[in-house]
């Protein structure tokens, strides 16, 4: 940037310099001032008069060859006095005969190149100014400007990836989808043979952090092929034609590399339905999908070049793009199973130093959703946690708390909360939790906790399920939205009031049970039918509106059974939590106590109340700075 810097200033100094010249050597000097102007005729009045006692003309010519000239001079009383005329050289003898003291300057004549020059210089300058900055403030150096309709995709020849599938785990699946690619790349011949056709794009399909962008790198290790990499968003620029051009060059750039891997991450940037975007007009972004199109179309069917996109927002694509001979090959990269996750964690565990303690079996199955950049970013909290605490290995509480990070947020302990709404907090959890444990088939809690976290959690009861589920019955989703309430009827019970905490509990209960009665068929007054549509606007995101295909009436119904569905699951709640209110009394006030409950800690109070054991005294009474009016 110095550098950038030093040559700027060089040039500004040039530029300088040479305005300083042209204004020296081809403007005409200026004027002398103060003179006062006088008409041509005025002038001749004085001098027939006598009155003229000093005069100086100064003769110009113009490329026409005409000649012009200006005349000042002094008057004998001393005043100066400036006029402008024609040829004046029978003047200067006029003059000279009343006595006047005369100059005459020769004419100046004036190159018409350099008048030329002169007027154009401003729109000169301007020019090599925009050329130096298009040339050196642009990567690329020279004739930058002349480069817009390349490809900017990265090419690896003798650097291409060394990743291996080896590297990639929780997607075997996808893996071995690729296969196939990877040995048509190798041994082409062996499918020609035998008349085969190979995909000509393979579309990669999965939610964001799944490791698409990973999957290719390593197809192309395992082919050891030239690899092109771009990102959909490089084809658009301002100026029209851009990306199309782009696409072409990329596609013959590949040609010189036969066979190769082509591949294009986030392909939904220039992918989109055509016809949608509101307002019409000429839009860059579909001629450039028009021309991704025809280079499919236009691939050499004895060549070897395989496209390779990425994309999570497949619902948005071109059907064009998806059609046979365009993307024939559709592969999903999901989530990982536990098996996945597990498989995941190791890859990301190696080259670490982690205590005997950890176990990557137990870390899999208390991490259900994640994906693999999630995992990532798990193991790396916990590295940078046992650094910051100087341990000398990762321990399983390093990762336990790294999990927490990841899923909900860092501690804010410096957030202060006062006793009263600390103790409405410690409630809210532990209703969750007791009827969490109550409930038939609801996931086990892991860990509760007062300690808050995120940018809105002031607590927060965290529930990991045993095995990876893909379907829920109507028992398990009514019990959902029973523990979801939970938090609400605890804060009723107890403190004969409710607050705001229960917000975002109200609002993921009322999505489910408006799911149950809508979408899945679960509302035996309304039956197997499914009400409403989602519409999305392609340009505008996902879910702007719902197309209503049902009555006010049964609008009304709607309303009246999902209301039906949350007063049953608060009910249930609310019967479960009075039943059990010595036990939510002693949990929250051991809570309150520590700030956070593990699951055995937890599992251990609930056990010893069902005994029958007698259970230390309430510890409510034993937090500090916690007045009697507050006691439930």
């Amino acid at each position: 940037m110095g550098k950038v810097v030093k040559n700027l200033g060089m040039y500004l100094l040039l530029v300088i310099a040479v305005v300083s010249m042209v204004n020296s050597y081809l403007t005409p000097e200026e004027v002398q001032k103060p003179y006062d102007e006088i008409s041509y005729s005025q002038f001749f009045k004085e001098l027939d008069a006598g009155n003229v006692k000093i005069l100086q003309i100064r003769n110009n010519t113009t490329p026409g060859e005409s000649t012009s000239a200006i005349i000042q001079g002094e008057l004998a009383d001393g005043k100066r006095f400036l006029t402008y005329g024609l040829d004046a050289s029978w003047l200067a003898d006029k003059a000279a005969a009343k006595g006047v003291t005369v100059t005459v300057e020769a004419p100046q004549r004036t190159v018409w190149w350099a008048s030329l020059l002169t007027s154009l210089f401003p729109t000169l300058l301007l020019i090599g100014v925009w050329v130096y900055f298009m040339n050196n403030m642009q990567p690329g150096g020279a004739n930058r400007m002349m480069t817009f309709g390349r490809s900017k995709a990265k090419l690896f020849l003798d650097n291409k990836p060394k990743i291996k599938f080896d590297a990639v785990a929780g997607c075997d699946e996808a893996k071995e989808e690729l296969q196939e690619v990877i040995e048509f790349l190798k041994d082409p011949e062996k499918f020609k043979k035998l008349g085969a056709k190979v995909p000509k794009g393979v579309l990669l399909v999965g939610p964001p952090g799944t490791g698409k962008t990973l999957l290719a790198k390593a197809t192309a290790g395992e082919a050891d092929v030239p690899f092109f990499s771009t990102s959909g968003s490089e084809f658009v620029e301002m100026l029209v034609g851009v990306g199309a051009a782009r696409v072409r060059d990329l596609f013959s750039q590949a040609k010189k590399y036969q066979p190769c891997i082509i591949f294009i991450d986030e392909l939904d940037a220039v992918g989109r339905h055509r016809g949608a975007g509101l307002g019409g007009g000429h839009d860059e972004r579909e001629q450039t999908l028009n021309q991704i199109l025809v280079e499919l179309d236009g691939f050499d069917d004895n060549g070897s070049t395989i496209l390779i996109a990425a994309t999570n927002r497949p619902d948005i694509l071109d059907p064009a793009l998806l059609r046979p001979g365009r993307f024939d090959r559709h592969i999903v990269v999901d989530k990982p199973d536990v098996k996945g996750r597990e498989e995941v964690l190791n890859v990301h565990m190696k080259d670490k130093e982690f205590d005997s303690d950890v176990d990557v079996k137990i870390l899999a199955r208390r991490t259900p959703g994640l994906v693999g950049a999630d995992l990532a970013n798990l193991i790396n909290e916990g590295a940078l946690l046992a650094a910051r605490k100087d341990h000398e290995k990762i321990t399983m509480e390093d990762l336990e708390e790294g999990i927490e990070r990841v899923m909900a947020g860092p501690e804010r302990k410096s957030r202060l909360i006062n006793d009263h709404e600390k103790k409405i907090i410690a409630y809210h959890e532990t209703g969750h939790a007791i009827v969490a444990k109550i409930l038939p088939g609801a996931d086990p809690v892991h860990k509760i906790s007062i300690i808050p976290r995120g940018h809105a959690a002031l607590g927060y009861t965290l529930q990991l399920p045993e095995e990876d589920r893909f379907l829920m019955s109507k028992t398990e989703l009514m019990n959902r939205i029973a523990i979801l309430l939970s938090g609400r009827v605890s804060e009723e019970i107890v403190f004969n009031d409710v607050t705001s905490g229960a917000a975002s509990d109200l609002d993921r209960a009322t999505e489910i049970a408006r799911q149950m009665v809508t979408q899945l068929g679960m509302s035996e007054t309304l039956g197997l039918v499914k009400l409403g549509k989602k519409r999305e606007e392609i340009f505008l995101g996902r879910d702007i509106s719902e197309d209503r295909n049902y009555s006010e009436e049964i609008a009304y119904v709607i309303d009246k059974e999902v209301k039906a569905v949350i007063d049953e699951c608060y009910e249930r709640a609310k019967e479960i939590l009075t039943e059990h209110r010595d036990l939510l009394d002693k949990i929250a006030g051991v809570l309150l106590e520590r700030e956070v409950l593990d699951s055995e800690e937890f599992n251990n109070l609930v056990d010893e109340n069902r005994k029958g054991q007698e259970l230390p005294e309430n510890r409510i009474d034993k937090v500090p700075n916690l007045s009697k009016d507050f006691l439930a």
